[in-house]
């Protein structure tokens, strides 16, 4: 099993439940810019969207889209509790966040990093950011975890999300619980596991 990843892009998502469900696997590092691998292949030729995440399987089948790719891993390792049970009510609470994740979060932070996004859309967008983060704010309040006290891939893909705001200048201060939350995450040992193989924390 192979994950293809950019340091600290969503990619970390998989990478730490990889790292919680205790797989073996190996790593290919990607050039988000330049869409090679550290080892000199295409991105466009191992994913067509030329995106990371791709999870490659011994068999060479790829998967891509963290959300798919997440539960896949979970639900192949159903002991180390990182989903609950397909049909459950308490597997559609994770989806729900998985797709608020997703289409609210992930596709408005995303836009900072994009160099031809305009100024006066980035306004816009940080306005709408802050109304999805006060609603989070409230969501996590009591909570240690999105869904409640046990961590789940919605988690590792919220985490990874909300890991960005220093770098499109937003203060996570500005809502305690969500502050608490980003920093109860990081504290997994295993979650530190997946960041240090990234070169994101020593």
């Amino acid at each position: 099993m192979k994950l293809y990843f950019a340091p600290g892009a969503c990619s970390l998502s998989p990478h730490i439940v990889l790292c919680e469900a205790g797989y073996k696997f190996d790593l290919e590092q990607v050039d988000n810019k330049e869409k090679k691998t550290k080892s000199g292949m295409d991105l466009w030729g191992i994913n067509g969207k030329g995106q990371v995440p791709v999870l490659e399987l011994d068999n060479g089948e790829r998967i891509t889209e963290g959300p798919a790719i997440v539960q896949y891993l979970a639900d192949r390792k159903p002991t180390s509790g990182l989903a609950p049970a397909n049909g459950s009510m308490e597997r559609v609470r994770v989806q729900e966040w998985l797709n608020f994740t997703t289409s609210e979060l992930h596709k408005t932070y995303g836009l900072f990093f994009r160099p031809t996004t305009p100024a006066d859309f980035k306004v816009i967008s940080k306005e709408y950011l802050s109304k999805r983060l006060d609603w989070l704010d409230k969501q996590l309040a009591g909570k240690q975890y999105a869904t409640g006290d046990k961590f789940t891939v919605a988690d590792a893909y919220l985490f990874t999300v909300l890991r960005w705001s220093p770098y499109v200048n937003v203060d996570l201060g500005k809502w305690p619980n969500i502050k608490a939350y980003v920093d109860r995450v990081a504290a997994r040992p295993k979650v530190q596991e997946a960041m240090r193989a990234e070169g994101l924390i020593k």
